[in-house]
């Protein structure tokens, strides 16, 4: 289980620090293109936002896993180890299960974006490969979640000394 979940880590962090290059050089293009030759093109700036979008929603998951989301824990950290597991399990389960109810209704999303045919103006892809984002990002929640979920609950509870 700890290698799949290294596997994850190193795929994700590859396709976002690719997706933060090709942004990157896009968006500078798109620049370029528009103030030094006069010619704006309409891909580069297409581009760059599914990039932005790939790059946001996998990220949304590395930060659930290093823990480095914005949270508020005044309560928690006045609570026994025993309380404050059960306050974290609860929470796991919550991110969990809201990252299952996204994952299946994305599923939708893309499957009726594959019915249309629907391509994208500049790059003339089909708008499924943006919309695979969400399935992509919350299936990668869904499955880290549960890896530390199954982590957590096999960690013993810290004592007070501890702490």
């Amino acid at each position: 289980m700890e290698s799949l979940g290294k596997t994850l880590n190193k795929c994700e962090n590859g396709i976002i620090a690719l997706c933060f290059i090709v942004m990157s050089l896009a968006a500078f293009a798109q620049v370029v293109n528009r103030n030094l030759i006069g010619a704006s093109i309409s891909w580069f700036d297409e581009l760059a936002r599914y990039c932005m979008v790939y790059m946001t929603l996998l990220a949304t998951e590395a930060g659930l896993r290093d823990g480095s989301q914005i949270s508020v824990s005044a309560v928690i950290d006045k609570c026994s180890p025993a309380a404050r597991r059960i306050l974290q399990l609860i929470v796991k389960l919550i991110v969990i299960g809201f990252s299952i109810m996204i994952f299946v209704t994305s599923l939708t999303i893309v499957q009726t974006q594959i019915n249309s045919g629907q391509v994208s103006a500049g790059l003339g892809i089909p708008m499924v490969i943006p919309y695979l984002a969400l399935p992509i990002s919350f299936g990668a929640i869904v499955v880290v979640q549960i890896l530390s979920l199954i982590t957590m609950l096999k960690t013993p509870i810290p004592t007070k000394e501890s702490k």
